[in-house]
């Protein structure tokens, strides 16, 4: 089983049950797809996952299938992909541009390391990605962080 950061064990469990992350109703009343979550008002919600003695971070082709997979579970639309193959080590560097923000990728296969950027708002959830990012890169150990940005007030 893979290790899980202190700063994950409370919002990114290993399965897919992130429940209280954005209020139902905090987007339908408003055009701006800021989030409303605990009395807090934000843009939206960074997720920054590391990914230690991880694998197939030289696939571009599984790499570019878990970033498909992660917009579907966390809700968002995806408008564009595009990701590099640096043929010096094997690593990938890209982005999925959503219609919420976006999702970026670096990997170094020579370190088995991935740095995943997911930035999502309305009710889009970035914690679903978690679980997803594990089943396809099966990490011995994961670093999650969030930042919430453009907080209000």
């Amino acid at each position: 089983m893979a290790q899980r950061a202190s700063l994950a064990e409370d919002r990114f469990p290993e399965n897919d049950t992130v429940t209280d992350f954005i209020a139902p109703d905090s987007v339908a009343e408003r055009k701006d797809y800021f989030v409303r979550r605990d009395g807090i008002e934000y843009a939206g919600a960074h997720v920054l996952a590391d990914l230690w003695g991880a694998s197939r971070l030289d696939d571009i082709a599984h790499i570019e299938a878990s970033l498909r997979e992660v917009v579907e579970t966390c809700g968002a639309t995806l408008l564009h992909i595009h990701l590099h193959h640096f043929t010096e080590n094997g690593g990938v560097s890209g982005v999925a541009v959503l219609a919420e923000s976006h999702i970026t990728v670096h990997t170094w296969p020579e370190r088995d390391f991935a740095a995943f950027d997911i930035f999502m708002c309305g009710a889009c959830d970035p914690a679903k990605a978690v679980p997803v990012l594990r089943r396809y890169f099966t990490p011995d150990h994961v670093q999650v962080g969030e930042h919430k940005r453009g907080m209000v007030g």
